[in-house]
């Protein structure tokens, strides 16, 4: 299937919706137009010639394991040096380092044509990034000499070893220890699962970070320190030096990604140093979990304009059955499907799924860009803020959406998208782990309401309530666009009213936190969505009303901006109505009713 990078929908969300030229240069990182395309274009085209077309393959391939070594998919070593050499490893890498420091704003639309090309290879360097973020934030200043410009290059790569068999989403439970020597390292021993990258041919050292407990630590997740463990052992002169004590004892056998090798690692009294303090490995293991998060929101969103350009493609090709309307292609034996409302249907809401999506994505990377680089603390603050309640929706929502979006392109293929030849199949497959890692979505929409809403009373998502509704007040007296804006503040009101009361329920009973999450963040999607499509109608019309060439595609957003309004949007109404309907349906039953 081929993928080409919608350079369109990106420039339009960049220039015209955020404006990231007055970001670049509030920033001071010295980007102007011409610059930020040119990574675009660049990055589409290495996206489409070189990722695209080994993902069939890769599927097919898969990994291989061979006395410890692990051989990653035909085409994928060549591919990633080429990944290293162009600088694309080193984007967002801080510059005394050797990165870039390119802004996140930019960074995440190259991210989603890898994710879209191939998210096999994509797992490769995406937890590369989060510990380079966790080390420069948190380790000591020997371990950023010998370890940050290798990773940050791409050189070396990183890993994120949390999950043990008995330890998933409770890391309460985990077992790995960590014996401090007299050197001041540490041994480290211990069996970690699912670990993505952990062991692979496409780098040539691998730097692990690794929560362990020392023998010391108190019970719980407050004993949990963080360790950089490597494969090999940085020398003196910055090279290789000895090959670690650890190993990939086993390789999973997956449902998809079968391109990227999740492997089984073994520590054997590995020799690993501190990052951060001791006990503290929870919060500095969280500067990566967060970048991870909003990256494997980037999956879903790849993941999902890949499957909306193979679906549209097919549709407009295939032929079958008259329209209801009468012949649209007369000359031919059939119309082609795209003619049909079904098919319509289908296609409108994995475009203004993507779309909007897309926007949210690159909203919340301008938060962190802020949180990042603002030459003010008081807006470094504020933008952490907002950039916190944002991630578990950009995880949880993005990547909901990409398996939606991922089903509804099988079901446009009809019986073909059912077999592997089309590549759809291999989306949806792909795709479902996004649901699942780096925090379940039930687990996103748990952080979302005890962490974001309720741990500051609703303080954050007010204000951006409030942003929404002044977008609402503004466009009212427009005639193409107050239906919207009324329709937008009359849900904004909804969704106050029920932020309050999910925040009363809460209090009197903490059961209603589990029982109401999902539904909340699927409620507050929904309508920020419905926000940023009504921001980008505006910006649309705007451009129609100046009466500026190549109209067709400002009208397309506004007609999809209805269509969501009206056909996607009425989804938030489900989510509040089952939500309010509160713990007492989920929790009466005796756990034995449960079986017949």
């Amino acid at each position: 299937m081929n993928y080409q990078a919608p350079l369109r929908d990106m420039r339009f969300v960049l220039h015209e919706l955020f404006d990231i030229g007055n970001h670049c240069a509030l920033l001071g990182n010295g980007l102007d137009r011409e610059l930020i395309d040119g990574v675009l274009e660049e990055g589409a085209r290495y996206a489409a010639g070189v990722l695209a077309p080994l993902n069939r393959q890769s599927d097919e391939q898969g990994c291989q394991l061979d006395a410890g070594q692990v051989s990653t998919p035909e085409g994928f070593a060549e591919a990633y040096q080429q990944y290293v050499d162009n600088g694309w490893a080193s984007m967002t890498g801080p510059s005394e380092f050797g990165g870039q420091g390119l802004p996140q704003m930019l960074a995440c639309n190259f991210h989603e044509m890898l994710m879209s090309a191939s998210l096999s290879f994509r797992v490769y360097s995406g937890l590369t990034e989060g510990a380079v973020l966790a080390l420069h934030r948190h380790g000591s200043e020997t371990l950023k000499r010998d370890y940050l410009a290798k990773l940050v290059s791409g050189q070396w790569a990183g890993t994120m070893c949390l999950t043990e068999p008995q330890a998933g989403t409770d890391l309460a439970l985990l077992r790995t220890k960590a014996e401090a020597q007299a050197d001041g390292s540490y041994k480290v021993s211990g069996s970690k699962i699912f670990i993505s990258g952990g062991e692979q041919d496409l780098s040539e050292n691998i730097v692990h970070l690794v929560l362990a407990r020392l023998p010391d630590a108190p019970a719980g997740v407050k004993g949990i320190s963080l360790l950089l463990v490597p494969k090999f052992i940085a020398s003196p002169d910055g090279g290789l030096g000895a090959r670690n004590a650890l190993s990939c004892g086993a390789l999973e056998h997956k449902m998809g990604i079968k391109g990227a090798a999740t492997c089984v690692m073994n520590f054997d009294g590995a020799t690993g140093w501190l990052i951060g303090a001791a006990n503290q490995g929870l919060a500095c293991m969280f500067t990566m979990m967060n970048d991870a998060r909003f990256q494997v929101g980037l999956q879903g969103l790849g993941i999902a304009e890949a499957a909306f350009q193979g679906a549209l493609g097919y549709a407009r090709e295939r032929l079958q059955s008259r329209a209801l309307g009468g012949a649209v292609a007369p000359g031919k034996a059939a119309d082609p499907i795209i003619s049909h409302p079904d098919v319509r249907r289908m296609l409108l809401t994995q475009k203004t799924l993507v779309e909007g999506s897309r926007m949210l994505a690159v909203y919340c990377a301008r938060q962190l860009d802020l949180e990042h680089a603002h030459p003010d603390l008081a807006a470094r603050q504020a933008a952490g803020k907002r950039a916190a309640l944002l991630i578990p929706l950009v995880k949880a929502f993005c990547t909901d959406m990409g398996q939606e979006v991922a089903s509804l392109g099988v079901q446009v293929y009809g019986g073909h998208g059912y077999i592997r030849e089309w590549g759809m199949e291999q989306l949806m497959r792909d795709s479902r782990i996004t649901q699942l890692y780096e925090g379940t979505n039930g687990i996103q929409a748990l952080d979302y309401i005890r962490r974001k809403v309720l741990g500051d009373g609703g303080s954050e998502l007010s204000q951006l309530q409030a942003e929404f509704s002044q977008l609402c007040d503004e466009q009212m007296s427009r005639p193409t666009l107050a239906e919207l804006a009324h329709a937008l503040q009359a849900r904004i009101g909804e969704w106050r009213e029920l932020s309050s009361a999910v925040i009363a329920a809460s209090q009197r009973d903490v059961q209603e936190i589990g029982a109401t999450s999902v539904d909340f963040l699927q409620y507050s999607a929904y309508v920020l969505l419905a926000g940023l499509w009504l921001q980008a109608a505006a910006r649309a019309q705007d451009v129609l009303d100046e009466g500026l060439a190549g109209p067709a595609f400002y009208q397309a957003k506004l007609h999809s901006a209805t269509f969501y309004f009206k056909r996607v949007l009425p989804r938030a109404s489900g989510h509040r109505e089952a939500l309010l309907g509160g713990a007492a349906c989920l929790m009466a039953m005796p756990e034995d009713s449960f079986a017949f």
